[in-house]
């Protein structure tokens, strides 16, 4: 099965997009499954799981709404508030739905860049455990130090890294991210979607700008532990979903078939479909 494995729908008239501001141009309007829907049948991808883009448990709500009407969308990474008292009452209700894979705290966006190593967050991982969900770590470079205290906490987390843990593609500063990168992959059990890169990137970016960071990415996770996803709608912001998904397809042409399909889905199957969502 071919799955795309980080895209998103958002309806601005919501109102809980706070990032999503008219200065983002092409990407400021709706998307849902008919806008999806012919990008993935044009290059034969199957499923595809559905990634929150507000930090609000109603937009989790609506998100596991359509999920239930469009059988291509095999599972929901939603969100919830780690931070609150009750956050593992709050997470065993939200994994009353199946198609709930999986949670994303928006951690890029929070102030404090140690906040993933709190102690009080050990029972909101506790019951990510406990209910057989997919820890979605949206990161930015400077967080993986507390990520590496939260996998060392909790081994038995599932666990996959967004984006690349956003490396700085722009500026080129890519030693830390580097190391970081390497930290990460040390630990078996977690994985990495290869999503989310060109925008980091200039809007002059070539395969040629991508390609050590994929190479990296690969030499430390290996094709048994990558995930493709396209991050789309946000992809748009600085290539189209044909472009994205061809530079990726590029950028892994040395892998066997077998390592390709893994990447392309295999692996997204196992991660987030082997217990929950819609196979």
């Amino acid at each position: 099965m071919r799955i795309d494995a980080h895209q998103h729908f958002w309806s601005l008239a919501r109102g809980d997009y706070g990032w999503l501001t008219p200065a983002l141009g092409v990407i400021h309007r709706d998307f849902g499954p008919a806008d999806l829907a012919p990008l993935l049948a044009a290059h034969n991808l199957e499923r595809s799981i559905l990634v929150q883009a507000a930090p609000t448990e109603a937009e989790t709500a609506y998100l596991l709404d359509i999920a239930a009407k469009t059988p291509f969308v095999a599972g929901v990474v939603g969100w919830t508030d780690f931070d609150a008292r009750d956050a593992a009452k709050r997470i065993a209700a939200l994994a009353g739905d199946p198609l709930l894979v999986g949670l994303r705290p928006m951690v890029q966006d929070i102030a404090d860049d140690g906040w993933l190593a709190r102690p009080e967050l050990a029972l909101a991982f506790e019951a990510m455990v406990a209910n057989g969900l997919v820890f979605d770590a949206l990161l930015k470079p400077r967080h993986i130090p507390a990520m590496l205290t939260v996998l060392e906490r909790h081994a038995d987390l599932a666990c996959v890294i967004d984006h690349g843990a956003k490396p700085d593609l722009v500026f080129g500063d890519l030693a830390s991210w580097r190391d970081g990168i390497g930290a990460l992959a040390a630990h078996p059990g977690l994985t990495c979607k290869l999503s989310g890169l060109v925008t980091e990137a200039g809007p002059d970016w070539t395969l040629e700008t991508l390609r050590p960071v994929v190479e990296h990415l690969l030499a430390s996770f290996g094709p048994e532990r990558l995930i493709f996803g396209s991050d789309w709608p946000v992809v748009m912001l600085r290539a189209s979903y044909a472009q994205w998904i061809g530079a990726a397809q590029a950028l892994l042409a040395g892998l066997s078939e077998t390592q390709r399909a893994a990447v392309f889905g295999g692996n997204a199957q196992k991660l987030y479909l082997s217990q929950r969502g819609r196979s």
